[in-house]
């Protein structure tokens, strides 16, 4: 069994994986608001004190957790944008200290929400049976990580594959990474509602002040492409023109032959697939990427859990056999 922690700024959740992916003692606690970094590590005690009272607990053999970024792995800390109450915490050390307390003194691995998601698809998602992948979340940010020969490769920091920081626009907009052009200032959902208003767009009744205003987010934007709005369009269009140069350039530097995105921009379906295909087709022209596919993730809101848990199988040793 695989002691299983998933960190993110509205909740914290924990589960034992079996070997095949399956998940008992399945716990969560809302990540909390207003408190300090002691706050925040109570939960995540709180969801270790419950796994600890399942009947499977002494068969668990190591431990891994995902948590939003940015992560130190090299460290063991943490410094996620939406969890303030966090810089540079060391949560795997304090994990590891919560796990021996309840008995389990257990190898422990942490990763990053992107890497962890890209472990998952691996194992048990779109990019299973893929030795070179590249894994994507498009959501509020842009992140992302790398299957190579079949091996997780989270990189000495647990950053490699960071997607959303690859410059594509030469002369693009500040990013709030401090460089120039990145996919994140451009294809993040915050990016494209963003470019949407600044062009003009606004949802639905919201200009005849209608109480039913139709939401102003991304995803709002994505119903108003389905409906044909040009803006809309547009801002879908260029997101998709990002991720594929993105894309094209991650699979010519290191040969991967599939990318999958999730996230929530990625529930926008061919809205968001289509232009990135379309685009696809011009930037990965070399013989060796030109049959390079892009999918949609699987796993859903299992991703985190199954994602640590395949992040420990893939960079723990494994223990030895009895």
């Amino acid at each position: 069994m695989t002691v299983a922690i998933d960190i993110g700024g509205t909740k914290i959740a924990g589960a034992l994986v079996h070997p095949d992916g399956t998940m008992t003692a399945t716990t969560r606690r809302a990540t909390p608001r207003g408190v300090d970094a002691e706050g925040v590590m109570a939960a995540v005690a709180e969801v270790v004190a419950d796994l600890s009272g399942s009947p499977l607990w002494a068969s668990a053999v190591r431990c891994g957790i995902g948590s939003a970024g940015p992560v130190d792995t090299s460290r063991g800390t943490v410094s996620p944008v939406n969890i303030g109450a966090w810089r540079e915490f060391p949560v795997q050390a304090r994990v590891a200290a919560e796990l021996a307390a309840r008995g389990a003194e257990l190898p422990t691995v942490l990763a990053g929400d992107g890497v962890a998601m890209t472990a998952a698809e691996h194992w048990l998602g779109a990019a299973r049976g893929h030795a070179n992948a590249l894994c994507m979340v498009v959501s509020t940010g842009v992140g992302g990580g790398l299957i190579l020969n079949n091996q997780l490769h989270p990189g000495p920091t647990g950053n490699a594959g960071h997607i959303g920081h690859i410059s594509v626009a030469f002369d693009g907009e500040p990013c709030v990474c401090g460089s120039r052009g990145c996919v994140e200032s451009i294809a993040s959902g915050t990016a494209i509602a963003r470019w949407a208003r600044e062009q003009g767009w606004t949802p639905a009744g919201a200009a005849n002040g209608a109480g039913s205003a139709r939401d102003a987010s991304a995803a709002g934007v994505a119903a108003a492409a389905a409906e044909g709005d040009p803006i809309a369009l547009a801002a879908f269009d260029r997101a998709g023109r990002a991720l594929a140069a993105a894309i094209a350039a991650t699979a010519t530097l290191v040969e991967t032959d599939i990318a999958v995105i999730g996230g929530g921009v990625a529930a926008s379906g061919d809205t968001l697939f289509a232009p990135i295909r379309t685009h696809l087709a011009a930037y990965a022209t070399l013989s060796f990427v030109k049959e390079l596919q892009v999918v949609p993730a699987t796993l859903g809101t299992h991703a985190g859990l199954i994602g640590a848990a395949a992040a420990a199988m893939l960079l723990l040793p494994s223990p030895p056999s009895s």
